[in-house]
């Protein structure tokens, strides 16, 4: 690729518009060429917001002719995004799915194994390793600011007490819904970047709210081969959300209360090319050291933008993705077996460390 890589962008619901359109827009290198959605509101909406993209109810005629269009980004249902992904591919197209991969792990497999046989970049949207308090605690360990890590937590907690509806909240097996694979999936990957490969799971899935079907009370304890413990929550009946970061250490402790506050920002129309992009006010700085000696200490700019941009090099350079489908692929396993962990109310080992 030696000029704007054509993006065809499946999928315009809040995935689509708020995170991957209004990023893929504002990256240098990628051009926002089609947009497909069968919802008529959206189809308009899309219009409105990028009046220079080609807006289709289908995807099949982009995958009958790929010639205008060198990377296709699948951000609709869980349930469609093998299919999805295997078309493009087949196709001869790059490929960017929003999180999860797959259903299930061995559907993750199957489609890591095309794109591997085609020669194709495939990578998955896990664009919380960018959030500020992630790039701000990887700093801090460089810096050996908190000496060694004893245990991780981590937390995205709301306050959602009736059920909205629609696929996210179904039971059916190939919806992959529920907050384990909603926003569970975001923690697992993040305590596996960080930490590296996981030994052993613990989980607690709990539906708390009247006549829902999926999970929506989550408990993850992680055991890490290096010995890190991560403990994560994810929960949608949380009336007061604990901290969003606490990292224990040999030497301190690194507690932040606020979110990354990168998702409100594009949910509210802001975009990512804005200048200050990610920067936060020092109220919102997470708290490093000991007892009454924690004092606040700098964050680190959110940087969702860098995902894309790093996709670029990928398709110019053949630089690696930025999120290896592999390591996606490890999440997905650890959710299994944080379903088999909390079935049999006992730890899983995992047969072996990926």
């Amino acid at each position: 690729m030696t000029t704007e890589a054509r993006v065809a962008l499946l999928g315009y619901g809040l995935a689509g518009a708020c995170f991957h359109a209004p990023t893929i827009a504002a990256t240098r290198g990628l051009r926002l060429r089609t947009i497909v959605t069968a919802n008529a509101e959206r189809r308009a909406r899309a219009l409105r917001e990028y009046p220079g993209a080609q807006v289709l109810d289908r995807a099949d005629a982009l995958f009958a002719d790929p010639s205008g269009h060198d990377l296709v980004v699948v951000a609709t249902p869980n349930s469609t995004h093998v299919p999805l992904m295997l078309a493009a591919l087949a196709a001869g197209l790059a490929v960017v799915v929003d999180k999860p991969l797959a259903p299930t792990a061995e559907e993750g497999r199957r489609v890591v194994t095309e794109a591997r046989r085609r020669g194709l970049l495939l990578s998955v949207y896990h664009q919380r390793r960018w959030d500020g308090d992630v790039l701000t605690l990887r700093r801090l360990i460089s810096e050996g600011a908190l000496g060694d890590v004893l245990r991780f937590e981590a937390r995205i907690e709301r306050w959602r007490p009736l059920p909205t509806g629609g696929w996210r909240e179904s039971g059916a097996p190939g919806d992959a819904g529920g907050l384990l694979y909603d926003l569970g999936c975001h923690l697992v990957d993040k305590a596996l970047h960080l930490f590296g490969p996981v030994a052993r799971v613990y989980a607690e899935l709990d539906r708390r709210r009247p006549g829902v079907a999926v999970d929506d009370d989550v408990f993850l304890a992680l055991t890490h081969v290096s010995g890190v413990r991560s403990h994560l929550w994810a929960s949608a009946v949380a009336g007061q959300t604990g901290p969003s970061m606490r990292v224990l250490g040999t030497r301190a402790a690194y507690v932040r209360m606020h979110a990354d506050g990168q998702e409100a920002a594009l949910r509210e129309g802001d975009r990512p090319d804005r200048p200050d992009w990610g920067v936060e006010a020092v109220a919102r700085w997470g708290l490093l050291g000991v007892g009454d000696d924690a004092r606040p200490v700098r964050s680190e700019p959110g940087a969702y933008p860098r995902y894309y941009a790093e996709v670029v090099a990928s398709l110019r350079h053949g630089a690696p993705p930025p999120v290896d489908p592999n390591e996606a692929v490890a999440g997905l396993e650890i959710l299994a077996a944080a379903r088999r962990s909390a079935a049999r109310h006992e730890t899983v080992s995992l047969p072996e460390a990926r």
